[in-house]
């Protein structure tokens, strides 16, 4: 599966964009804030029906304009599959598949799987659970589609749970029992699920890691869960009082978390910037390679910015990994032209070159 031909009208800085891609390795050169990262987010929208950068898709138009449009032809399973997006203010948005609408939005997810590896990963690292758990949601939805209705469910009884326990009134305990028992439902289909993909992901996490920094260090990834006690709606029923006295869920699988370890410690203390880098890259082309193996399919991979940071050994293994025929189409962003030119000169693919500036983008 690959990106043939990428078009776009009013996307952020883009103006108009026609692209035609090369099969293996495309690289967008420009200096900060010229729209290179801009390109790689439209591909990603055509992939996840959003935007990496921006949850508010009118705020996607380029100044003053009424909407922004994108299309992506690609090649899939050896047929032709057209996607396109349109945003207008204060209207729908339009995501077709072939020219037809969806019904839902998430019926798109897992049809174009994609990877993305950018600066922001590093709030995996820096920030709260939510952000290592949506990591493990957009990778597991994309070839499980039950788990992501099963998610949505259990978000749904989760926002009820909390908007009574927002009462000021007496508990209602019938109500409770009913939002918990759903919870609990879908709690253990999506422990599951979570557990599965751990336990199957980090050996190649590791994997990958060691062929980055050269067996270096010892990386470990530990999934935690309420749900690892069983049966989650004795758990909600016990914290009920405390729950209602702070207003929120404080048990579930909204609060799982995963431990990342580097030699033994949480990476978040110990780790230098060229470690976390590369334990961040090495969790994204694990990503790429489960999602390979599980869908049958070649993601795209998306690299925005990843080699600041890294000296020149771990890039140099980073490029060699990414060329390799385990991997597919690849996108790059990169500042420097002097850069790109050795990097690619190493890979035997072919590789096209686009220079950026000022939302213009530029076969070179």
């Amino acid at each position: 599966m690959y990106l043939k031909h990428l078009t776009g009208l009013n996307y952020r800085n883009l103006r108009e964009c026609d692209l035609l891609f090369s099969p293996k390795f495309n690289c967008f050169l420009g200096s900060n804030g010229m729209g290179k990262t801009n390109v790689l987010d439209a591909i990603y929208y055509l992939s996840f029906t959003k935007s990496h950068l921006n949850a508010v898709d009118s705020q996607l138009i380029h100044h003053d304009e009424e909407f922004f449009m994108l299309q992506g032809e690609y090649e899939l399973a050896g047929q032709d599959e057209v996607i396109s997006v349109a945003v207008k203010r204060r209207a729908k948005k339009q995501f077709k598949r072939n020219k037809k609408d969806y019904q839902r939005m998430s019926d798109h997810i897992g049809l174009i799987p994609a990877v993305l590896i950018s600066p922001s990963d590093q709030y995996l690292i820096d920030e709260g659970s939510d952000e290592r758990r949506r990591f493990m949601d957009v990778v597991i939805s994309q070839y499980d589609k039950p788990y992501l209705m099963s998610l949505m469910r259990y978000n749904q009884a989760l926002q009820s749970r909390n908007t009574l326990l927002k009462q000021d009134d007496m508990l209602d305990v019938a109500m409770l029992e009913i939002y918990e028992m759903q919870m609990a439902a879908e709690a253990e289909y999506i422990y599951a699920r979570r557990k599965e993909f751990i336990e199957g992901f980090t050996p190649v996490f590791e994997q990958f890691y060691g062929a980055i920094a050269g067996n270096a260090e010892h990386v470990e990834l530990h999934y935690k869960s309420h749900s690892e006690q069983g049966d989650l709606a004795p758990l909600l029923a016990e914290c009920r009082v405390r729950d209602h006295a702070i207003g929120y869920t404080t048990r579930g699988s909204h609060k799982d978390d995963l431990e990342m370890l580097l030699d033994g410690y949480p990476i978040k203390r110990t780790g230098s910037q060229g470690q976390n880098k590369t334990y961040l890259v090495a969790l994204k082309l694990a990503q790429y390679v489960y999602l390979k193996r599980v869908t049958r399919q070649m993601p795209l991979l998306l690299l925005d910015d990843i080699f600041d940071r890294l000296d020149a050994q771990r890039v140099k293994n980073i490029v060699d990994l990414v060329a390799s025929d385990e991997f597919g189409q690849v996108f790059i962003t990169d500042t420097n032209r002097n850069h790109t030119d050795q990097l690619m000169a190493q890979v035997d693919s072919e590789v096209k070159i686009f220079n950026v500036e000022n939302g213009n983008v530029v076969l070179i």
